[in-house]
């Protein structure tokens, strides 16, 4: 049960090849609407028409917690190819109610941390992916 402090806590669960581990210091997924705008002839007014949806995720982990997701980034790199990875994103409410969402088929996208460190600081690694499967609501969080 999460603190009585704080209105909500965020747990992620990872999946990478049927293995499940969840020593992440953050997660954040966000959908992207990119729309095409256009202007009726006759009219000066711009209206948009959907276009693409995107979803990204972003992944802050403690290093000396979990080494699962930055070993598929070394072998991506030594291998020359991308894992293909299931994450679930987890919300818990101060009443025992969980947000459960799965996101598909995520791939690496930009930039993700190899090494990075700073004196005094907690060692920590991100990752950045694209999700390119179904996104699914598994449960909603109730107030």
């Amino acid at each position: 049960m999460p603190d009585t402090a704080d209105p909500a806590k965020m747990r992620c669960f990872i999946t990478l090849l049927e293995n499940q581990f969840a020593q992440v210091e953050s997660f954040t997924t966000k959908g992207s609407f990119n729309n095409y705008k256009y202007a009726p002839l006759g009219q000066n007014r711009e209206l948009e028409v959907n276009g693409t949806v995107g979803v990204t995720v972003n992944i802050s982990e403690i290093v000396v917690l979990d080494g699962e997701l930055f070993n598929a980034v070394i072998n991506a790199i030594a291998n020359g190819e991308s894992p293909v990875l299931m994450f679930t994103g987890v919300i818990e409410g101060r009443n025992g109610s969980q947000e459960r969402v799965t996101y598909r088929e995520c791939i690496l996208s930009g930039d993700s941390d190899i090494q990075n460190v700073a004196t005094g600081d907690v060692l920590k690694r991100s990752f950045a992916l694209h999700c390119n499967g179904k996104v699914e609501n598994k449960s909603k969080l109730t107030i």
